[in-house]
């Protein structure tokens, strides 16, 4: 085969990797938005490429979620593992808890990944199962050093990060940063007291 003839593949190749890209990036500020209902043809639509292309590099709307929440999923584990470098246990639990709730309250659609059962494949699977450790080794840590109430458990972290999506997706509209408010209550309940 000559350059000649190598060379339309190329270009084409190039551009279809510029339209994946361009498909996740909608897809992403799509889904941030209006959660996980959007289908395939409203991010062909939003990414202003034809259904056709969409289908082409994603047979299925799974297969798309995969690719975007991949990453997302892996940043909340990262959160929770940089929670950890925190030398006071306590500062770096409310750090991550903040970091977490930031996102939910933000990105619809990568909260509804995180807390739902329904959605993603395998690599999800397995990037939320990346999640336990550092959280569980947060919470422990805490609660190690006085600074959590010894009731608390790893369990009971999503329902911090649900709890941020849901007042977004509630009242954002009237007021986007109301989220902090209710964040802000769970950790001074979560805090414990010593003496009283």
């Amino acid at each position: 085969m000559t350059e000649e003839e190598c060379a339309p593949q190329r270009a084409l190749r190039r551009d279809a990797e510029r339209n994946r890209q361009r498909i996740v990036a909608a897809a992403r500020e799509l889904f941030a938005v209006r959660g996980l209902e959007a289908t395939l043809n409203d991010v062909a639509h939003h990414a202003n490429v034809g259904v056709g292309t969409v289908y082409r590099r994603f047979a299925t709307k799974e297969e798309l979620l995969e690719a975007i929440f991949e990453d997302g999923i892996d940043q909340v584990a990262c959160l929770a593992e940089t929670g950890l470098q925190h030398k006071d246990s306590w500062d770096g639990f409310v750090w991550f808890v903040e970091q977490l709730c930031e996102l939910t309250a933000t990105d619809r659609g990568l909260c509804e990944m995180v807390y739902s059962k329904a959605y993603g494949g395998y690599r999800v699977e397995c990037a939320r199962l990346r999640l336990t450790p550092s959280i569980t080794e947060l919470v422990e840590r805490a609660r190690k050093d006085g600074h959590l109430r010894p009731d608390i458990e790893p369990s009971d972290m999503p329902v911090i990060g649900m709890l941020a999506g849901t007042v977004s997706e509630w009242a954002g509209h009237v007021d986007p940063e109301l989220w902090r408010r209710y964040v802000t209550l769970f950790l001074d309940g979560m805090r414990n007291r010593k003496g009283q």
